[in-house]
């Protein structure tokens, strides 16, 4: 089975079932139109303009400055000055997108282009249900940029327009495959005899033998303690299947009091009461506990695959840092040790008011583009959603071990999304919940109890829309 293959079938299993996975939520905006309401710059259609580019049309682009960097966006900002030379591209990149854009988005002037990720995202709920984000489907139907015969959509990975699409309406491009799990080095695992445990058993008793060695079983990023929701659920999941997330996503009432959620939030009390996480991890942010795994003060850390690419400059030679599912709690699970979480993310929009709205439509298919997706690839170890754009490439270590873990995981993917219909859920009151727990300050039964408490206050609020997950 070459790439291609593992990537397509993965994604089928692992996107379908998330309508709306990568779009997170932020701040208030001016309202947009019934459709696409932006536009200034109109050019003529025609085979080689199918989206009816000015070509001397200025782009306004804006880059979440985080893991990835911007020197992909910059790449990708020369490959649309190939094709559009009179054009000029104003390229800009921030950590706070939502402080930095709310005031454009107010009085009417968006950027073109936003990477709206990161921390300081825009509410992504406030956006679409003020109509402040342009209709992609244009951009589906238009043929691709360098791969002959096939639109846009037809060399997109399943379940990436779905990931994307609210109300039926494809808004957002979340243009990374995204594999979540639990990393650890494998030389240093090499180095100590040691075997990645799969049941939860073999992992409590791999974490004491770790201890006894004289580094930390676990660290986490204490200052965004969400990331230690991430095994945590996957752990319910794959006890209890893939409605115990559905159930969560919907809001369902008791949802986080789950037998399943109960048998995870157990498991997980232990690596804290038997103090198997590095002493001051609470007190780190997500570089300073990446860091500290990657100095070897602890062997496990929980992360998304944008790790190695965030870690490339502090990572010692020969780490080669590792991926694995989260361990099974025993025989009753529903689904296998492989099951993995997987997703589309990193989400990028084109805004309803945006001046150059076809300059920003082609732009995407610049990035969707196979030179563009290879050459993202190439820039942050990290994959697209555009299929079979790894063809060719010489992938880094930890990359190669996603790949690996995709294919292993086969049909049995899963996601949720209630972060991404409801930002406030996961980055306010679930992360405060964990930051309670894995701390010690509270035990299985009042963490989740906070945090069905803060998904019952989002439900009554009448002020946020609500979206229904039916899979």
């Amino acid at each position: 089975m070459d790439r291609r293959d593992i990537l397509r079938r993965t994604a089928a299993a692992g996107l379908l079932a998330t309508p709306a996975a990568g779009l997170l939520a932020g701040c208030a905006t001016g309202g947009g139109g019934d459709k696409n309401t932006g536009g200034t710059y109109q050019g003529t259609k025609s085979e080689q303009n199918p989206l009816g580019v000015k070509e001397d049309a200025p782009l306004d682009v804006v880059i979440f400055n985080g893991g990835f960097g911007e020197e992909y966006a910059k790449a990708h900002e020369a490959m649309y000055r190939e094709k559009y030379p009179k054009a000029e591209v104003k390229h800009s990149a921030t950590q706070e997108i939502s402080k930095t854009l709310q005031p454009r988005f107010v009085d009417g002037t968006p950027p073109d282009v936003v990477n709206n990720s990161g921390a300081g995202q825009i509410d992504f709920n406030g956006l679409v249900s003020q109509n402040a984000v342009a209709d992609l489907g244009d951009l589906l139907a238009a043929p691709s940029l360098d791969i002959p015969g096939k639109t846009v959509k037809d060399t997109l990975l399943p379940g990436a327009v779905e990931v994307g699409s609210y109300d039926g309406r494809f808004l957002v491009l979340n243009y990374t495959y995204t594999v979540y799990g639990i990393w650890h080095s494998t030389k240093l695992f090499a180095e100590r005899g040691w075997q990645y445990a799969k049941t939860w058993d073999e992992h409590i008793a791999l974490c004491k033998q770790i201890k006894a060695a004289g580094i930390a079983p676990w660290t986490y990023a204490g200052l965004h303690p969400r990331y230690m929701s991430w095994p945590l659920i996957a752990t319910a999941i794959k006890f209890g299947g893939p409605s115990v997330a559905t159930a969560i996503d919907n809001l369902e009432p008791n949802a986080w009091k789950s037998d399943a959620m109960k048998a995870a939030a157990d498991a997980w009390h232990q690596i804290v009461k038997d103090r198997y996480i590095l002493e001051g991890s609470p007190g780190l942010d997500h570089k300073q506990s990446q860091t500290a795994w990657c100095q070897g003060k602890a062997a496990f850390i929980s992360c998304g695959s944008w790790l190695e690419s965030e870690q490339k400059d502090v990572t010692p030679a020969g780490f080669d840092m590792t991926v694995q599912p989260t361990p099974s709690l025993g025989s009753g699970d529903k689904l296998p040790f492989e099951a993995i979480r997987g997703t589309a993310g990193e989400p990028f929009m084109v805004p309803a008011k945006a001046k150059n709205l076809a300059g920003g439509l082609e732009y995407f298919r610049v990035m969707l583009s196979k030179k563009g997706a290879q050459d993202f690839t190439r820039k942050v170890s990290s994959l697209t959603v555009v299929a079979g754009a790894t063809e060719g490439i010489d992938l880094p270590y930890g990359l190669n071990t996603v790949i690996k873990a995709l294919e292993a995981s086969g049909s049995n993917g899963f996601n949720w999304v209630y972060n991404n219909y409801y930002r406030k859920l996961e980055r306010n009151l679930v992360d405060a919940a964990c930051g309670e727990f894995f701390s010690g300050r509270t035990g299985p039964a009042e963490f989740l109890d906070q945090c069905q408490k803060g998904a019952d206050s989002i439900a009554q609020d009448s002020s946020v829309k609500k979206y229904k997950r039916t899979a």
